[in-house]
């Protein structure tokens, strides 16, 4: 089948559910279909070249909103050559414009929504949900009620997408993002994450790995290791990695680090082999986000072996603990405490099988062949 992959931007520092995103072209190519991506980039982005899929960059004005006045105009003249189409995202203008040229037609569109009819956005930015109100009904409520399918990652987000807006219809799904597992020699991937780091070498290593912001509960965590450094003292060593939000809630991030006693170490983006070494490096890895559809850096931190500790506001935690492999607590200084305290008092033996049993769950739940094949279910497209 020839399947269109539309999205925003093939900017890798956009966060992990992009990755998700090329992972599945790149599997579903390997299955021996024909995969072709448009984005909004302009042409001359240096991240393009990093994208092995045929892709289409077809430029954006400066607008929050990401309108393209050449999208409309390159699908109506080439959107006919694809089988189905997936729009990654919603809210921006890459959604409706393919609503406008394929719903009623004989091509089928399925949308991912990303997590991003969570009510957690409704609490933390009400004038942003306001504005998102009065652009619901005659664009976005359509994009969802006229496609084939609306595809979840999880059960969670499904039933949390139900709560955002009262007008609400769309055929639900549910297939979880894939992750690969890493094809690098891991050990070779830690040194390389040491080389770049020594005065980690030897250290116990707690992991937060992904964009610096205030969804992800960056702040909590930082509070609640530096209180636990006041109080007990912990023979973890917390790293922060990442690219920040902006430069404003980077400065709180790092005053707050102040009072951890010099035992939080900011990397900036982690990126290829020092990525992987990090997490396999890690003891133990840490989420305590406030909302995430899926989790992408929690799936790559079970492909190492790492155990998480997690939120449950990140969808999959249900999955995860119930192999094994995670302690979950609520997303609030308390509950990334009691994470936190949970593993202190964890033995050493637990923390073995717990090792053992986040690799098991990766192969069983997130691994990217496995995945391909429940999204090959839900877009109709048959599996041999």
């Amino acid at each position: 089948m020839k399947i269109l992959q539309l999205t925003r931007t093939l900017d890798r520092s956009s966060g992990g559910v992009l990755q998700a995103m090329l992972s599945f072209s790149d599997a579903l190519a390997q299955a021996g279909h024909d995969v072709e991506i448009v984005s909004l980039d302009l042409p001359s982005s240096p991240w393009l070249d990093e994208v092995g899929i045929k892709r289409h960059a077809l430029g954006v004005n400066r607008s929050t909103y990401g309108y393209s006045g050449r999208l409309l105009p390159w699908l109506r003249d080439e959107g006919g050559r694809f089988d189905c189409v997936i729009v990654n995202g919603i809210w921006q203008y890459h959604s409706f414009a393919a609503w406008r040229r394929y719903a009623g037609s004989r091509i089928p569109y399925y949308v991912l929504p990303q997590g991003m009819l969570d009510p957690w956005f409704k609490r933390a930015y009400p004038l942003k949900h306001l504005k998102k109100w009065l652009y619901w009904p005659w664009a976005e409520y359509r994009v969802l009620r006229d496609a084939r399918g609306v595809i979840f990652t999880a059960e969670e987000e499904r039933l949390n997408a139900r709560k955002s807006f009262w007008l609400y219809r769309c055929r639900e799904r549910i297939a979880p993002l894939g992750v690969e597992a890493p094809e690098i020699d891991l050990a070779s991937a830690r040194e390389d994450f040491f080389h770049s780091f020594p005065q980690l070498r030897g250290q116990r290593l707690l992991l937060f790995l992904g964009r610096l912001h205030e969804k992800k509960g960056c702040e909590l965590l930082i509070k609640a290791y530096a209180s636990m450094q006041q109080s007990s003292g912990s023979a973890l060593h917390l790293v922060m990695a990442g690219p920040p939000a902006n430069e404003t809630y980077m400065r709180l991030l790092q005053e707050l680090a102040t009072k951890a006693n010099g035992a939080v170490t900011f990397t900036g983006m982690l990126a290829g082999a020092q990525k992987w070494g990090a997490f396999s490096a890690a003891e133990v890895f840490i989420l305590p986000s406030h909302q995430e559809n899926f989790g992408i850096a929690v799936a790559e931190a079970l492909a190492c072996g790492t155990p998480v500790l997690i939120a449950n506001k990140v969808n999959i935690w249900r999955e995860i603990e119930g192999a094994g492999a995670a302690y979950v607590e609520n997303d609030d200084l308390a509950g990334t405490k009691r994470l936190l305290e949970r593993w202190n008092a964890t033995s050493p033996e637990a923390r073995l099988a717990m090792r053992e049993n986040a690799r098991k769950c990766f192969e069983t739940n997130f691994e990217i062949g496995h995945a391909t094949k429940l999204l090959l279910k839900a877009l109709d497209i048959r599996s041999d």
